[in-house]
């Protein structure tokens, strides 16, 4: 399979639309453009792809109906836009979907949501409950409630953490340039575009500057590579292409070579692992009995809580625990689906059973096996 054809049959993809491509230059949303881009999401979404769309636009629709002609510098003001303009946006989007009888719906992070492990895991439980539901989420940046993120963040690096949340094969980030260029194409005529690269190579930063931010926008190329290489720890590739071209989504979905490529140095899975392995310290430990060492071992497996005996420790859902025999010989960690509390006392206990004893069910297994590395 060649590279654009990875592109072509990703099975989950994180789609960004930036603000230029979205609004009549500050005059609200540009009802036009939604159509062509639903329309064009909708044809990889009936083929089978999976799409989260991470949307920009409400501050500048905020803006709009708002009659402001400049983008104000307080926070306190971005975030009345954002409150406003928020309300237009996701009326606009739903709109344009249900013309395909397609639900969608509202999910509004902020950085913290996606650093915290715990209110990772829900966002990720809920985004993971929804795709398979045919529903299209549609995923802006909780603007009223951020502060310095208002200011110096953007929905780029929003794009590649949700990217990494659900486990997507690819980012395509639609811009107002055709790619990633070699230098600057404003200022040179003789600028090449960068059909394909690794992401993590160094030689791109000193190709781009975030000088090109537009007067809607709050990110420029540098943001993109920045995402890029998020992007690519949980093995992700990353499309930057330009909204302008016609139906790129499209040319896209096709395998056609439009806009600039930056590939993951490792696949998807061993990517995730290795970023489990290395990056988490263990908060407790989870001591298994013979017949789950064996599962995990030979199986590649989750990890049910009936073949836990014990839990030591205390730690909270989603934060990493060391999985042992009953010598003490570490076999593997992962995020755990429930706190110590909670693990305790679902001990040995079947998976049908975890409503009797906790009166919920967060999740069925106690580790799942993408959360999981062995050692």
């Amino acid at each position: 399979m060649s590279e654009r054809q990875r592109i072509s049959g990703a099975r989950r993809l994180v789609v960004k639309i930036g603000s230029a491509l979205l609004t009549n230059d500050g005059r609200g949303l540009a009802s036009a453009e939604l159509t062509h881009w639903v329309d064009q999401i909708m044809a990889w979404h009936r083929a089978g792809t999976e799409i989260v769309l991470v949307s920009s636009g409400a501050v500048a629709e905020g803006m709009s109906r708002l009659g402001w002609k400049q983008r104000p510098e307080h926070v306190h003001e971005l975030q009345a836009a954002a409150a406003v303009g928020q309300m237009g946006l996701i009326q606009a989007w739903e709109v344009q979907f249900q013309r395909h009888g397609t639900h969608t719906a509202q999910v509004l992070l902020t950085h913290d949501d996606l650093s915290d492990r715990k209110r990772y895991l829900n966002a990720r439980s809920t985004l993971r409950t929804l795709l398979p539901l045919g529903v299209i989420p549609i995923v802006n940046e909780n603007d009223t409630v951020v502060t310095d993120e208002i200011r110096f963040g953007d929905n780029d690096t929003l794009g590649a953490l949700v990217a990494n949340l659900v486990e997507a094969d690819g980012l395509i980030l639609l811009t107002d340039q055709e790619g990633l260029y070699d230098s600057d194409p404003r200022h040179n005529p003789n600028a090449q575009l960068i059909r394909e690269a690794r992401a993590n190579d160094e030689r791109l930063d000193a190709m781009v500057s975030d000088g090109g931010r537009g007067a809607l926008g709050s990110g420029g190329m540098q943001t993109k590579v920045r995402a890029a290489r998020l992007a690519a720890r949980s093995g992700a590739f990353t499309l930057i292409a330009g909204g302008k071209v016609g139906n790129v989504l499209e040319l896209a979905r096709q395998g056609t070579e439009v806009g600039s490529l930056l590939l993951p140095d490792q696949e998807r899975l061993d990517a995730r692992k290795q970023w489990l392995a290395g990056h988490l310290r263990t908060r407790g430990r989870l001591v298994l009995d013979s017949g789950a060492v064996r599962v995990l071992r030979e199986g590649g497996r989750s990890l049910l809580p009936v073949g836990v005996k014990r839990v030591e420790g205390d730690f909270r859902r989603g934060e990493m625990v060391s999985c042992v025999d009953e010598q003490g010989l570490e076999i593997a960690r992962g995020l755990v689906s429930y706190d110590s509390t909670e693990a305790a006392r679902i001990t040995g206990c079947a998976s049908e059973k975890i409503a009797e004893r906790l009166g919920y069910v967060s999740e069925e297994e106690l580790i799942h096996r993408d959360n999981m590395v062995l050692v």
